[in-house]
């Protein structure tokens, strides 16, 4: 007997019992759905992840107080008063692999505009802010170095700031208070969006200087933010700096350092690192509804065969072979999980790019994830339909014409 003929006589078989040919299914759609779904988001998270991360600015390195320990604790932070604006000089000065230097304090603040107001993260940079964060301007232009001499009471302002405090409209020359000080809005960022840290765009920028004098009343710097002349040389970099700084903070030989430096190549292996590991667990979890459909073919198979008893005691009276029964058998196990698999396949993607819409994530529905499902269905199929078909295959043909 043909394997195509084979395959009408399955399909014909679970064409009877369309109910609970359906039911039976429904574990492999739900398993592959699942498994399409949590992959399509995880992918699609990674790469959002990689790319705002990217988006901070290639080639930084952030600078902070405080140590990290041997056991990966951090010690000091917002306590430690280490870190100074004579120190970004110093690297600007005296780091040749380091391209863009700028001191940096930050704090949450009320800004108010007319009877307006809004609470963002006000930072305190210098000039090189934007070529260090590779972040340009919609309009207006940056403060300069005469106007951070100066202590100059001028601002650029992000998009949210803008979208909240004056309707979207530029506010470019107009003036925004901070603290009840008036600062002069002299240019607008452009929009870069969300990250895992929060809203990029909720931000107003003024001169350092400014800050700690007239907001802030600070001596010392919340972080040093530093961009390497080229990716290859952040290493180098790293080291260049962590020399220098040793050195000016007086730290003995086989002390801990007193600051903390991170790259954004560091902050995107971690990221990257979380999240695949959740997208793993997740697909794990998935998985499991793969199996649990995959024993509900088999339970169902071996009921099959036991009310079809009498039909294959005729059919190998009439000359099919133990094989043609296994053939038979194994093709309606099959057909049931393939069908499942490429029915939660649709549904899975679907699903994917729902939920992306409407959480506003990105979902990437790659090859290999649906390849994987679909093989991996099939495979459940072929494993677990293969016992009832082997059964209903060494059946005696008299007593499976004497079955009632």
């Amino acid at each position: 007997m043909s394997y195509f003929a084979t395959l009408k006589v399955a399909l014909k078989a679970l064409n009877a019992n369309k109910m609970r040919t359906l039911l039976t299914m429904l574990g492999i759609i739900i398993g592959v759905a699942s498994v399409i779904t949590m992959l399509s988001i995880g992918q699609g998270v990674s790469k959002s992840v990689e790319s705002n991360i990217n988006s901070l600015g290639t080639n930084v390195l952030t600078i902070t107080p405080g140590s990290l320990s041997r056991g990966g604790v951090f010690q000091g932070g917002m306590e430690s008063q280490n870190l100074t604006v004579e120190d970004a000089k110093a690297i600007d000065r005296e780091c040749p692999l380091i391209a863009y230097t700028s001191p940096q304090v930050r704090r949450s603040m009320q800004v108010i505009y007319g009877n307006q107001n809004w609470n963002t993260t006000v930072y305190g940079t210098s000039d090189s802010y934007g070529d260090i964060r590779n972040w340009n301007l919609s309009s207006g232009e940056f403060f300069t170095q005469q106007e951070i001499q100066s202590t100059a009471k001028v601002c650029v302002v992000g998009s949210q700031v803008v979208e909240n405090l004056f309707d979207g409209q530029n506010p470019v020359n107009e003036i925004l208070r901070i603290q009840k000080v008036p600062f002069r809005i002299i240019g607008v960022l452009e929009s870069k969006g969300q990250t895992g840290m929060g809203n990029q765009d909720d931000c107003v920028i003024v001169p350092y200087t400014t800050a700690m004098t007239r907001l802030n009343r600070m001596k010392s710097l919340n972080s040093i933010i530093c961009s390497v002349v080229s990716e290859d040389q952040t290493d180098r970099a790293v080291q260049e700096v962590t020399d220098l700084l040793r050195q000016r903070h007086h730290t003995p030989d086989g002390a801990e350092s007193d600051f903390t430096i991170r790259s954004q190549a560091d902050l995107a292996a971690v990221m990257a690192q979380t999240t695949g590991v959740l997208t793993l667990f997740l697909s794990a979890i998935a998985l499991v509804s793969l199996l649990v459909g995959g024993i509900g073919i088999m339970n169902i198979m071996l009921v099959s065969v036991t009310e079809r008893i009498r039909e294959i005691g005729i059919r190998m009276a009439l000359g099919a072979r133990g094989n043609d029964i296994l053939m038979q058998f194994l093709s309606e196990s099959i057909v049931l999980s393939v069908m499942g698999g490429i029915i939660g396949i649709l549904l899975g993607a679907s699903l994917a790019w729902g939920i992306a819409h409407f959480a506003k994530w990105q979902a990437i529905v790659t090859p290999e994830s649906v390849i994987l499902s679909f093989l991996f269905s099939a495979g459940v199929g072929i494993f677990f339909g293969f016992y009832p078909a082997w059964r209903a295959s060494q059946l005696d043909p008299i007593d499976a014409l004497r079955h009632e």
